[in-house]
């Protein structure tokens, strides 16, 4: 069986979907440390002026190496209608975002108390409205040394090209036209932008090259 490891992930980008396509099994590290800047609690989308990063504020922890899975959200800066309000923004003329909106809208007006939750739920709905499935399990321990290790390679401060086994595939972005194509996105750029055809673009996504790292 073929397994790779990922961490939790808000919104995650494309490039990490397309391993919940490509692998038999996915393991979700909980047990690692939190990191701030990653994809944690970030996300990249595009607007009218160029990529978006959106970030989830966390409460400070007593201990400096607090475990993802004991990460509670803040509700700092009112962030959860700062990020709807951008998505909207961003995606309102989109082909799709009318249609998936109510799937989002319920995310960003409840409060989740931790991280981990908020970000497992999110992509469970996201995987549905693709039309994936992939088998995800939880960690139940940190491991180290193991093939087929993500956790810290989809990085926001990395490039997808130390990846030889993801080539990003040109979709349709609603500011294609002023932007030129944005790779490698928050998936939600590619559901409101693509819809039921999200699923060819991540197929054409995944390289032939060998999975192993």
């Amino acid at each position: 069986m073929n397994i790779t490891y990922l961490t939790s992930a808000y919104l995650a980008p494309v490039w990490y979907y397309t391993k919940l396509l490509s692998f038999d099994k996915i393991m979700v590290e909980g047990f690692d440390s939190y990191m701030k800047q990653t994809y944690r609690n970030r996300c990249l989308i595009v607007e009218a002026d160029g990529v978006l990063s959106l970030t989830i504020p966390t409460e400070k922890s007593d201990n400096p190496k607090c475990l993802m899975r004991d990460v509670r959200i803040s509700d700092h800066g009112h962030w959860r209608r700062v990020h709807w309000n951008a998505l909207e923004a961003a995606y309102r003329h989109s082909p799709f975002f009318e249609y998936y909106a109510d799937d989002f809208a319920p995310f960003y007006e409840h409060q989740y108390t931790f991280l981990w939750d908020f970000n497992m739920e999110l992509c469970q709905l996201v995987c549905g409205l693709i039309d994936i499935h992939p088998d995800m399990e939880a960690t139940n321990g940190y491991l180290k040394d193991t093939q087929n290790d993500y956790r810290e390679m989809i990085h926001p401060k990395n490039d997808y090209h130390i990846d030889t086994a993801f080539s990003p595939a040109p979709y349709y972005q609603v500011f294609s036209e002023k932007q030129g194509f944005q790779p490698n996105l928050s998936i939600v750029d590619l559901l409101f932008n693509m819809g039921p055809e999200s699923l060819i673009v991540l197929q054409k996504s995944i390289s032939s090259s060998s999975l192993n790292i």
